[in-house]
């Protein structure tokens, strides 16, 4: 929540200490697959389901899992992924109607700042898995999407599980976006759409076999 009564010069410390703080913690954590979701879709959603198999199918090959650390599909991207192999990571928000951390994670962090928490998950990712979800969701896939477009990260596999969910979004984006000229068509070809848990599994754990796991422990 914006403190109103903070001096700005206390604000810009604050900030400070929130991104020395995660960037020590996750000092060894080279680099992870992000998972995102809705927190509003819990175990008897399918999507909860998906995304703890996700999870569980990235430990496994040795890629640490981070989620936004609440319930719904962070949960159960963090069920999947802890003791499996690798890590599983939450970075946590506060909000005016506190989340709540889930239990399934070996380092659980808080952030006060949407900004610095997107730094961090930017910061560590080598893959974003996208699962049905709100505002917040779309806002990290758009994040993801803008820095890879305009070549301020470093390209990586933009995953959205669920065709049917996706798919509304999917065709404004060609039909509207594309054709009215706002994005190219190579933009088109920043994300893709699945199904299967094993194809953006395959997708993801390729990508960081091929770019980044011989330097993982470097």
């Amino acid at each position: 929540m914006f403190d109103r009564k903070m001096p700005e010069a206390w604000r810009v410390l604050r900030i400070q200490s929130e991104l020395v703080d995660g960037i020590e913690h996750l000092t060894k954590v080279a680099h992870a697959a992000i998972i995102f979701g809705s927190a509003r879709l819990g175990p008897d959603s399918p999507y909860y389901h998906q995304a703890e198999q996700l999870g569980a199918l990235l430990s496994h090959a040795g890629l640490p899992v981070i989620s936004g650390g609440g319930p719904g599909i962070m949960e159960g991207a963090n069920k999947g992924a802890i003791g499996k192999g690798a890590l599983s990571i939450g970075l946590n928000i506060s909000l005016p109607h506190e989340q709540e951390a889930n239990p399934f994670q070996d380092i659980s962090l808080y952030f006060r700042y949407f900004f610095v928490r997107k730094f961090m998950f930017m910061k560590h990712a080598v893959a974003f898995a996208i699962f049905p979800g709100g505002y917040g969701t779309l806002d990290e896939l758009f994040e993801a999407l803008t820095l890879i477009q305009t070549k301020k990260t470093e390209p990586f596999p933009v995953v959205l599980i669920g065709t049917a969910y996706w798919q509304g979004l999917v065709a404004w984006i060609r039909e509207t976006m594309l054709t009215q000229g706002c994005i190219s068509s190579e933009d088109m070809d920043l994300f893709t759409v699945v199904d299967s848990v094993d194809e953006a599994a395959r997708i993801i754990i390729s990508h960081y076999r091929k770019h980044y796991a011989a330097t993982r422990d470097s």
